[in-house]
């Protein structure tokens, strides 16, 4: 097992992934599609295959189970270079796969089943190791919805001396509120909601109509919680952040959206970049900008990040 400089901890899921739907005449009974493909994905997936692409030694932390799904999962792990001495795997319980529709407009819903709880299972806080970041990469969501194994793994981290950041997820098939994890929101350095997980947590309703103060005021209640600094992915707005370095509002970057799905984690993993070369809030958010635009472009959570060069390139064009 080698070395890790950043350990993801969370989902690994295959995705079917359907975009430009059509219906054939009223009855819908029918319908044609632009594209289907199979690409493994999840939250913990895809930041360890985008960080390993940008440069680090990644380490995945994640349960599948013993079938094709779970072989597709190891083995996109393995050929971007990230460790995957740390999956489990289970016999017992069928890998997750998830059922992706993207619309024309690059906005996307998915469908989930009861297999996204994992059996239960749970992930050693043991194979941590002594990384620089350890990422909560779907906190709230299996295998990462049990405030008990999720504060091991926090605790874990911290005693390593890691960052702490979490990027958080709806739950599916239970209800969870802020309280239940206060205890490991008191170790988080960094969260990333999308703002509907803001809202759903903050107890806002969504309007689209979203002010910068409505964002603060969302990202204010993980605060409360005990949270150091917290990021709000506001979609084809930008970012809201708001922590230990003040608040600030970072807009998206102006391209063209092909297939949304996985730019939140290509995000994060972009932010967890930006700051583990030593940038500051604002710099790691346009890192994270930047990573997420070259991200859209292309259909599949973790196609379009090829390298860190190329993300570079685009932050470059923007910033500099």
């Amino acid at each position: 097992m080698q070395k890790a400089q950043i350990v993801c901890i969370g989902q690994a899921v295959v995705d079917c992934i359907t975009i430009g739907i059509t219906y054939n005449g009223e009855s819908r009974k029918s319908a044609r599609a632009e594209t289907i493909t199979l690409n493994a994905g999840g939250d913990a997936l895809n930041e360890s295959v985008v960080l390993s692409r940008l440069g680090w030694k990644v380490r995945t932390l994640c349960i599948t189970g013993e079938d094709l799904a779970g072989e597709v999962i190891r083995s996109s792990l393995e050929k971007a270079g990230a460790d995957v001495s740390g999956i489990r795997r289970e016999a017992s319980i069928p890998t997750v796969i998830a059922d992706i529709i993207v619309e024309k407009d690059g906005s996307r819903r998915s469908i989930n089943s009861r297999a996204i709880g994992l059996g239960g299972y749970r992930v050693d806080p043991a194979l941590i190791g002594t990384p620089s970041l350890v990422s909560l990469a779907s906190l709230f969501r299996a295998p990462l919805d049990d405030p008990e194994a999720v504060l091991s793994l926090a605790q874990a981290a911290k005693k390593a001396g890691a960052i702490l950041c979490a990027d958080t997820k709806i739950p599916v098939y239970k209800k969870i509120a802020l309280s239940e994890f206060a205890p490991v929101l008191s170790l988080v350095d960094y969260i990333f909601p999308n703002e509907t997980e803001a809202a759903y947590y903050s107890g806002h309703t969504l309007t689209g109509q979203e002010t910068e103060k409505d964002f603060e005021e969302m990202a204010q209640v993980f605060l409360d919680a005990g949270v150091k600094n917290v990021v709000i992915k506001a979609g084809p707005r930008g970012c809201c952040y708001r922590g230990q370095e003040g608040n600030f509002f970072q807009p998206a970057l102006p391209v063209k959206a092909v297939d949304t799905t996985g730019a939140g984690d290509n995000f994060v993993s972009g932010f967890i970049t930006g700051l583990l070369e030593g940038g500051s809030s604002r710099e790691a958010c346009r890192m994270g900008t930047a990573c997420a635009a070259v991200s859209i472009g292309s259909v599949g959570t973790t196609s379009g990040v090829d390298s860190r060069d190329r993300v570079r390139a685009l932050y470059e064009t923007y910033f500099r």
